[in-house]
């Protein structure tokens, strides 16, 4: 029994040595971390003045300084021997009175020393620089990129390089087209995809474009598609054959008589607001009746002022007012099977037809009473001239008498003076 009870003390004393080695390396521990926390207060104070490089740089000395062991002091060593020694006899006596209990409070101080060998160290935090300002920096750098890359752009040749085709073209040149959409070779190419509705209107200048669409192909391509008006008529003047436009325009410069195509509708007036009103009406009639007229030509009447005639090719003739002619032109074809031989059709109150033999005949009655009328007039203009003629006779005959009486008289009333 003694024996074993030496045995035990000598386990005591062990682990009371080894209790302290862990006493004091707990206080070691707690003293050098409050020497960080310190420390780390110092740090965050300088960090706040000086830059980011500086910051983490005086970090990074910081933890090497921080991980290298502090020298001891020798009296806190003496007053950590006295401790010892007052805890080693404090233990004997309570070791002496609880022995049956002295294993539970073992296993635990051995799992405490696992514990407390190994003490923590915590590294200072390195300051976290804000989204904000990480995101602002890239949005600056990224925006002084683009300048930079739009300047150097601007400045090379290639800022003004363009190659312009020109489709749809029949009546116009592709030079016309370049020359009314005011695209120079200066120009940058950036400005043509700016302005493009604006070069479009102005290739639209142009009398025969109808529509222009400019279209862009990477890198320097531009297409500009065209569409024309249609030649709807020609209005004839002597020899001369000019093109009427769907527009209402009439082309300024006649055409050869060998590029007039087969069949087409000649317009023996030149009105400009006429011709404008006549295309639009003819734009609303089909395209059937449109080629069955040959001629159109004024009409005017007393009642009816833009009354027109139409002659189609089967030779009927259409009286009708220009401004109903949409209206009325296609009863016409209604009327049509009605008819045995060539007729006129009168459209300017209703709607009646009688046969071109019929219409001669009254043509040569209000031929003849037209001439009846003016030889009629003439005769009465020529008996007026006669009458006229005569009684200026007889005023030169009176006015001669009395300039004879006049000079009877002067040379009786000489004597008497």
């Amino acid at each position: 029994m003694s024996k074993d009870k030496k045995n035990e003390g000598k386990e005591i004393l062990e682990e009371f040595k080894e209790l302290s080695e862990w006493q004091k390396r707990n206080q070691e521990y707690l003293k050098k971390k409050a020497e960080e926390e310190a420390a780390l207060a110092e740090e965050k104070e300088k960090e706040r003045q000086a830059r980011m490089a500086s910051k983490s740089e005086k970090s990074d000395e910081t933890e090497d300084k921080e991980s290298e062991p502090e020298p001891k002091d020798p009296e806190s060593a003496k007053e950590e021997s006295e401790e010892k020694v007052e805890k080693s006899e404090d233990v004997k006596k309570e070791v002496a009175k609880e022995e049956p209990k002295s294993k539970e409070p073992k296993k635990q101080n051995k799992q405490d020393k696992k514990v407390e060998k190994k003490p923590v160290k915590e590294k200072p935090a390195k300051p976290k620089i804000p989204g904000v300002h990480i995101w602002r920096a890239i949005s600056i750098l990224f925006l002084s990129l683009l300048l930079l890359v739009a300047f150097a752009y601007l400045l090379s040749p290639y800022a003004t390089m363009k190659d312009i085709r020109v489709e749809g073209t029949v009546q116009t040149t592709a030079d016309d087209i370049r020359q009314a959409s005011g695209i120079q070779d200066s120009d940058y190419t950036i400005n043509l995809l700016l302005d493009k509705a604006k070069y479009e209107e102005q290739i639209k200048s142009n009398y025969w474009v109808e529509s222009a669409q400019l279209v862009y192909q990477f890198p320097t391509k531009f297409t500009i598609k065209v569409k024309e008006y249609d030649i709807v008529a020609y209005y004839v003047s002597g020899e001369s054959h000019y093109p009427i436009l769907s527009s209402g325009k009439v082309e300024t410069s006649a055409v050869s008589l060998v590029s007039l195509p087969e069949t087409y509708l000649s317009v023996l007036f030149n009105d400009s607001e006429q011709i404008k009103a006549f295309t639009s009406e003819l734009s609303q009639i089909s395209p059937e009746l449109k080629a069955a007229i040959q001629k159109v030509e004024l009409a005017p009447s007393k009642v009816t002022s833009d009354l027109i005639r139409l002659t189609m090719n089967d030779s009927d003739e259409i009286l009708v007012p220009l401004s109903e002619m949409s209206k009325k032109l296609p009863y016409y074809s209604k009327i049509k099977p009605q008819l045995s031989e060539p007729s006129v059709i009168d459209m300017e109150a209703g709607i009646y037809s009688y046969t071109v033999a019929d219409k001669l005949i009254m043509e040569a009655e209000e031929k003849a009473k037209q001439e009846a009328k003016e030889a009629e007039k003439k005769q009465k203009e020529e008996e007026k001239k006669r009458l006229e003629e005569q009684q200026n006779k007889l005023e030169e005959e009176k006015k001669k008498l009395e300039e004879e009486s006049n000079r009877n008289q002067t040379p009786q009333r000489s004597p008497r003076r």
